[in-house]
């Protein structure tokens, strides 16, 4: 997702004291465990980055998307389009990999027509997320449910949780 102007981040903890127990599709050689459908376990290395990606992730994004992942798991590939060979969807995931040093992620090959169609999609992952909106009510019910979950697992952190409060008391 685009980053928001204005706010400061906040570094999030080096790791979620957090392991899900859920019984995954696959293991990376790294041992996260794979939730997600895929086509299959690849190197990082093979992931290659679309130059042109217009998304930008901050360094504090990156390193809560990596320890959501290292906590419960990869629950989203990593799309490459087969027409190209480039990263079309999951560039923060596959940064959040590369934080973390590890070796292997699943990927999700799809095909594209032509470079009009692979973009457009590029740009509709991360403009479609960034158009919708929470309803806080519903949002903080959630959370409260959670019980001893950490709240770092959803993105946000207390700091966030009290904004939302203060936002709906005024209304």
């Amino acid at each position: 997702m685009a980053k928001k102007k204005g706010k400061q981040e906040k570094t999030p903890p080096a790791r979620l004291l957090y392991n899900t127990q859920a019984t995954p599709r696959a293991v990376t050689a790294d041992g996260v465990p794979v939730f997600c459908s895929h086509d299959a376990l690849i190197s990082i290395e093979e992931a290659v980055p679309n130059p042109r990606n217009p998304n930008q992730h901050s360094d504090a994004q990156i390193a809560m998307l990596a320890n959501i992942i290292q906590a419960s798991g990869w629950r989203q590939p990593v799309t490459i389009s087969r027409r190209s060979g480039f990263v079309v969807k999951g560039h923060g995931r596959l940064l959040a990999a590369r934080r973390k040093n590890w070796t292997q992620i699943p990927a999700d090959y799809q095909e594209y027509a032509n470079e009009a169609e692979e973009w457009a999609d590029l740009i509709a992952d991360n403009r479609l997320a960034e158009l919708s909106g929470f309803d806080n009510s519903l949002l903080l019910d959630l959370i409260g449910e959670m019980g001893e979950m950490p709240l770092e697992l959803t993105g946000f952190d207390m700091d966030g949780i009290q904004e939302i409060i203060a936002a709906m008391e005024k209304e």
